[in-house]
């Protein structure tokens, strides 16, 4: 007799086997703020891209196997240049957009062997932040409307709840990048990781301004200005230790009556400083 499993087993081994591989990988993410729809994500290299552009004011950001996810990018910029070519610009949305991503990846995951082990993030800046367009669609196809902010891959409970806890709309750059950081930061098992450098991470910025072709990585000079600006925003925002007042007791629990942290007879030779 032929081997049998159930479909719902086999669905769920499925999603398993994804959701276990996507879980491994650095969290990346998406931040709305004034200036724009921010990406940030760590990205050691310099050639393989987690974030690209789709289209005039949309982008495409994922997280994964890189053969997957690029293949994936490279359908959908066919995709929405076709759409436009045949009809028109204004045609080509986010939402037209995820919906047929959905259905890509669903039929990956029903049909194939193994399913794509990718997340990925279509995203479309406004005119205002209340008019970006943020899609989320997972390895089976599910799509998810997000608003604000999203965040793809990895630890991704515990990144959204730091995000969560600091987002608050009409954040500008700098604010969104330090949020970004703290929220990444938070993957790290120590109290106190290590400054994030330009060369570890890779950041873009649909930009609200631009009429077309809005995307836009920052890299060089740019993102190292922009991290410096961030570290000292977060370094503002953290409160400084209390200072010792005059006269306050010494680790030995002597104090100084005279304001200057010595014990009595240490400042002028006494037996406090005699070795006995």
């Amino acid at each position: 007799m032929p081997f049998y499993v159930s479909p719902e087993q086999v669905m769920k081994d499925k999603a398993d086997y994804a959701r276990k591989a996507i879980t491994r990988i650095r969290s990346g993410v998406v931040i709305a703020c004034d200036a724009g729809i921010l990406f940030v994500a760590p990205n050691p290299s310099r050639a393989l891209r987690k974030f690209s552009e789709m289209y005039d004011r949309i982008a495409f950001a994922a997280v994964g196997r890189y053969n997957e996810f690029e293949t994936l990018r490279k359908a959908g910029v066919r995709y929405a240049d076709m759409t436009g070519f045949q009809y028109d610009r204004r045609d080509v949305t986010a939402r037209g957009l995820a919906d047929w991503y959905a259905q890509l990846l669903g039929s990956l995951f029903t049909d194939s062997n193994k399913p794509y082990e990718v997340e990925i993030v279509v995203a479309e800046v406004g005119k205002t932040e209340d008019t970006d367009q943020i899609y989320r669609i997972i390895f089976d196809g599910s799509v998810a409307e997000e608003h604000g902010f999203v965040v793809m891959g990895g630890q991704a409970d515990r990144v959204a709840t730091v995000l969560k806890e600091r987002y608050a709309a009409g954040m500008t750059l700098t604010e969104a990048m330090t949020l970004a950081i703290a929220a990444l930061n938070s993957q790290g098992d120590g109290p106190s990781p290590d400054p994030v450098t330009a060369d570890q991470l890779e950041v873009a910025l649909l930009e609200r301004s631009r009429t077309h072709r809005a995307f836009r990585r920052l890299s060089g000079a740019r993102l190292e200005s922009l991290l410096a600006d961030a570290a000292k925003q977060d370094g503002a925002a953290k409160p400084a230790s209390p200072a010792q007042p005059d006269g306050a007791a010494q680790p030995d629990g002597s104090a100084s009556p005279d304001g200057t942290g010595q014990p009595d007879g240490a400042a002028n030779g006494g037996p406090a400083e005699q070795g006995g």
